[in-house]
């Protein structure tokens, strides 16, 4: 009977699968984020390989050149290619993006389930920390924290991923709170399960959707509050490519070479609309209010 049980529930988890896939593939705009973010994934990765400039090579005889046949997207106050410039940009802000949400993931359902699940002065210390932290603007936050370290990749990730958890710890918790009522889970604190083996296997399965979700979303936010960084001149140092420090290098020139700082913008908002319109997609389709 108990085989026949969890034989049940894996077939009903494959069939909501199905249909959640299904639902995803029904909203145009989801699709269109997913495309958007596979395409930006897709160019990151064959960088090295695509044909492009060297994005760091100047052309002393093309400043500020307009978009050509020999530089497609114009160039630089530098005369460095824009488009391998912006190709490359998106290897950094994907992995500081990826890195800082894998961080702040890690520290905020590690925190919030534990919350959650034991409740008690562990629940308290958790949610005056999520308090504090919420108090705190991010960007304010992430600018302190790139004040002490010193400036590369790496340190933009610790920055953003510190300010970004309080998100996955407060969404963690209330989950738990829930998951942890549920019959499932007392049946298996009933049989002798430990605590660990209910967190990991019933309660963290269970608000995979959520916390997927929010991880696109924060993803989205990463990326933006690393071009921030970058444009104030505090994120990762030239003469490594970033969308934000293209920005602030063509501030000066928006009137007489727009395009050196429209494309990095358009390149900005485009991956930012891909990872909001993905969330939303995911959202949509494993909301059980909104099933059909």
């Amino acid at each position: 009977m108990a085989a026949q049980s969890k034989q049940q529930v894996r077939t009903e988890t494959r069939n909501q699968a199905r249909k959640n896939v299904k639902r995803f593939a029904r909203n145009r705009l989801a699709v269109a984020g997913a495309l958007i973010i596979a395409f930006a994934v897709l160019v990151a990765l064959l960088a090295p390989v695509l044909p492009l400039p060297n994005p760091d090579l100047p052309d002393t005889a093309n400043l500020l050149a307009a978009p050509s046949h020999l530089h497609l997207l114009g160039t630089d106050s530098l005369g460095r290619d824009t488009l391998s410039r912006i190709v490359f940009g998106s290897r950094v802000s994907l992995l500081v993006g990826l890195g800082a949400v894998s961080m702040g993931m890690l520290i905020g359902v590690t925190l919030g389930s534990l919350a959650g699940y034991y409740g008690g002065w562990i629940d308290v210390v958790v949610s005056r920390f999520i308090d504090i932290f919420l108090a705190i603007p991010g960007i304010l936050l992430a600018l302190a924290i790139m004040a002490v370290l010193p400036p590369s990749v790496f340190s933009i990730i610790i920055a953003i991923g510190i300010t970004d958890w309080t998100r996955f710890a407060r969404v963690t918790r209330g989950e738990t709170l829930a998951l942890k009522a549920r019959d499932f889970v007392e049946g298996a604190r009933a049989l002798g399960a430990k605590d660990s083996r209910i967190l990991f296997k019933h309660v963290l399965r269970n608000m995979l959707a959520p916390v997927i979700v929010i991880a696109t979303f924060s993803m989205a936010t990463a990326i933006l509050v690393e071009a921030s960084l970058s444009f104030l001149g505090i994120g990762v140092p030239p003469p490594t490519p970033t969308w934000g420090g293209m920005l602030a290098d063509a501030k000066g020139f928006m009137r007489d070479a727009p395009w050196a700082s429209i494309f990095p913008g358009v390149a900005i908002m485009f991956v930012i609309l891909g990872f909001n319109f993905l969330g939303d997609g995911i959202r949509d389709a494993s909301d059980p209010h909104l099933r059909s």
